[in-house]
């Protein structure tokens, strides 16, 4: 009986020569049993395959940033350092920010250019209780981590100003798909309220773990009020009542809970500029604007419903039922099985 052999495992030297020789015929089956058999490999193999496929094309080097980062040595800076001013690449910047000496952060740090660079930079920089950290190249919930991660504080007044203004940013534009915190109840017949925000949630957790309790105390008395308001607003009884989808609901919920609270917001973090709730809760976004036509159908079929309902309660005029029967055999046959005399007014139960 013949038995079929398995297939032995070409040696990562073998696979690295076929990598790198792109007239091996070769380089694509290798790159990704490469890729396959990295992470099990040898220390020694590993920096080999990390300092090719950072000689090669640009996925390729993706790949190696993305290994560089959790697999660092100190041989591989001159290489990341060559490649980072040549190309500023995002991932080749976490490496740089990460694992690069501070001083040549500090050297660099008008160069950094990516969304949350800054961000890290800071996190390995502001531990320097003489760096200046530069508020308005973070957002505000950042600023508050950058402070909590660097054992840094912030003054009562200054930290509740930047709670109530984190609220008057989400009521003027929030993302109706990833402004909530994860941990939010959406589903229907729960109240969001400015807590539910994600940004809110982190800036109250960072404010608590650095001390302010009694300001976090504050906003949550401040945050009953808006779930109050909301309660008892007819925007919220119309969401209640009507049959809508668990989506909808929270979309409905959001633009509901971004009003009330603008509405509960002090007047002093309130702006000349802000637009008028109308404008501020008016759809952006082309699935804003299908949801809100849809809302509108939803009502209409409600009040609709409710029409009907209201007819159907109505008594029917005895005359108009006589005559009714009178034209329609089968309705005067139905009124006989019932017993009914339609002669006498206080007997008809429509």
């Amino acid at each position: 009986m013949a038995y079929n052999a398995k297939k032995r495992n070409t040696p990562v030297v073998t696979l690295i020569k076929n990598y790198i020789n792109k007239k091996s015929g070769k380089v694509a089956e290798s790159r990704e049993e490469i890729q396959r058999r990295f992470d099990y490999l040898d220390w020694k193999e590993q920096k080999k395959i990390i300092r090719a496929f950072l000689d090669s094309g640009k996925t390729d080097r993706q790949w190696a940033y993305s290994k560089v980062i959790d697999y660092w040595d100190k041989s591989f800076e001159p290489q990341i350092k060559k490649l980072w001013e040549q190309h500023h690449e995002e991932k080749c910047s976490w490496a740089v920010i990460r694992h690069f000496p501070i001083e040549y952060l500090n050297q660099n740090i008008d160069i950094f250019t990516g969304n949350r660079d800054y961000y890290f930079i800071c996190l390995r920089l502001a531990e320097d209780k003489d760096f200046v950290i530069d508020r308005e190249k973070l957002s505000k919930t950042d600023y508050l981590a950058v402070l909590y991660h660097t054992r840094r504080d912030i003054e009562t007044a200054d930290a509740e100003n930047l709670l109530y203004e984190i609220v008057h940013d989400i009521c003027l534009d929030c993302d109706p798909l990833f402004a909530l915190d994860r941990f939010a109840d959406s589903s229907k017949g729960n109240i969001i309220s400015p807590k539910s925000f994600q940004s809110v949630s982190l800036a109250l957790y960072y404010l608590r773990k650095m001390g302010h309790v009694h300001l976090t105390w504050l906003f949550d008395e401040w945050n009953e009020k808006v779930l109050k308001a909301i309660f008892d607003s007819t925007d919220f009884k119309e969401v209640s009542v009507y049959e809508i989808s668990d989506s909808e609901y929270r979309f409905r919920m959001i633009k509901i809970a971004r009003k009330y609270a603008y509405l509960s917001l002090d007047d002093k973090y309130k702006k000349d500029t802000d637009p008028s709730i109308e404008e501020m809760l008016k759809p952006k976004e082309w699935y804003s604007i299908v949801q809100d036509e849809e809302w509108e159908r939803i009502k209409a079929r409600q009040q609709t419903k409710e029409k009907e309902d209201s007819m159907d309660s109505e008594p029917v005029d005895p005359a108009v039922l006589k005559e009714m029967v009178a034209k329609n055999p089968a309705l005067e046959k139905l009124v006989g099985s019932l017993g009914l005399d339609i002669n006498n007014e206080s007997e008809v139960p429509f």
